[in-house]
C-alpha cells in the first residue's frame, strides 16, 4: 500500500471511494466543495493506494474555533476507504499518515464527528473534555478531539464550519 497526497487526476477514484464507503454522495460533494476553499490543504488529502488504485481517502481542512478569539484548526471529514478494503488497516493507515503531516506543520487541534469506536484508538476524545463545542446537536461522545504536539490550552469555544459544510 502506498499513500500520498491526492492529485488531479486521482478527483474521480476519491469521488468514488467516498461515494462507495458511505452509500452516497454527500461526502464525494463535500471533497469537491472544499478543494476550492481557503480551508483545503493539499497536503493533507490523502489518497492511499494498492497497485496504482485508488482504494482510501483522508482530508483534514481548517476550520475555525470561535472562542476570546477565532483560531484556525484542523477539521478531519470524511475518511473512507472502498468497502471490499475495509478492515484491513487501510482506514487506519491514513489516519496516522494524516496526524504526523498535520504535527509536523505543527497544527494544534483536529475534531471529528465520528465513531468513537474507531477514533479513541488514535487519541480522540469527547471534545467537551478540552472545552470545545459542537456547532450542532449530536451526542457528545461522537464529536470528538485529537490534540497535537503544538496544542495549547488555551484552544477553547465553538467550532464553526465554514459555508463548504452547509451540504452536510
Amino acid at each position: 500500500m502506498n499513500i500520498r497526497c491526492e492529485t488531479l487526476t486521482d478527483y474521480p477514484a476519491i469521488a468514488e471511494v467516498n461515494t462507495l464507503a458511505f452509500g452516497q454522495e454527500n461526502e464525494a460533494k463535500l471533497v469537491e466543495v472544499i478543494r476550492p476553499c481557503d480551508g483545503y490543504i493539499p497536503e493533507l488529502s490523502l489518497v492511499a493506494e494498492i497497485e496504482g488504485v485508488v482504494v482510501g481517502h483522508i482530508l483534514f481542512s481548517y476550520i475555525d474555533l470561535v472562542g476570546e478569539q477565532t483560531l484556525q484548526i484542523l477539521g478531519l471529514a470524511p475518511l473512507a476507504v472502498r468497502p471490499e478494503f475495509q478492515r484491513q488497516g487501510i482506514g487506519s493507515a491514513l489516519m496516522k499518515a494524516g496526524l504526523e503531516i498535520a504535527d509536523s506543520k505543527k497544527e494544534t487541534i483536529v475534531i471529528v464527528l465520528g465513531h468513537p469506536e474507531f477514533y479513541t484508538r488514535f487519541g480522540f476524545q469527547p471534545s467537551v473534555v478540552y472545552g470545545i463545542e459542537s456547532p450542532f446537536p449530536v451526542p457528545e461522545e461522537f464529536f470528538m478531539v485529537k490534540p497535537l504536539q503544538s496544542y495549547q490550552e488555551s484552544y477553547k469555544g465553538k467550532v464553526v464550519y465554514p459555508p463548504a459544510f452547509d451540504a452536510m
